[in-house]
């Protein structure tokens, strides 16, 4: 089973940073992960001591890397590095200040499209079976030389 610690050597997010706390189930196409890092009161993403639902798009963007990164593994390859080159048809169904939800968010990420390292990713971040945020977000490969 990931833990946080084993999570943040999948990603390039360490410390704090590295807000995805579990994977509850992965495959091929989708991983859903569970965090309780919204409730961290030294979370980097709080902006004057609150979590805006906006912040749940790292959310997001970390579980399609986790993902990545898995299926990379999977293959015998090595990740390359991505950057969110695009978000699209993001819809935040409250203005919570995401801190004070005292139940586990579960983050869903389904991969829609893969080339050679670029990847479209639908995400949906979820607390109690109620929608928080949802999107599609495209991730595009850097290749080093």
């Amino acid at each position: 089973m990931f833990n946080n610690f084993k999570l943040c050597e999948l990603i390039p997010h360490s410390g704090k940073m590295c807000l995805i706390d579990s994977i509850d189930k992965w495959d091929d196409e989708s991983i859903v992960c569970i965090t309780n890092t919204h409730l961290k009161s030294d979370n980097p993403l709080l902006s004057k001591g609150a979590l805006p639902v906006s912040a749940l798009i790292e959310y997001g963007a970390q579980a399609m890397a986790i993902h990545g990164a898995l299926i990379a593994d999977k293959s015998g390859e090595k990740m390359q590095e991505g950057y969110l080159a695009a978000l699209k048809d993001v819809k935040f169904f409250n203005n919570l200040d995401i801190s004070a939800i005292s139940t586990s968010l579960v983050v869903e990420a389904t991969r829609k499209f893969a080339s050679q390292g670029n990847m479209v990713y639908e995400f949906l971040i979820l607390s109690d079976d109620k929608s928080l945020i949802s999107g599609r977000a495209t991730v595009v490969a850097v290749f080093n030389d």
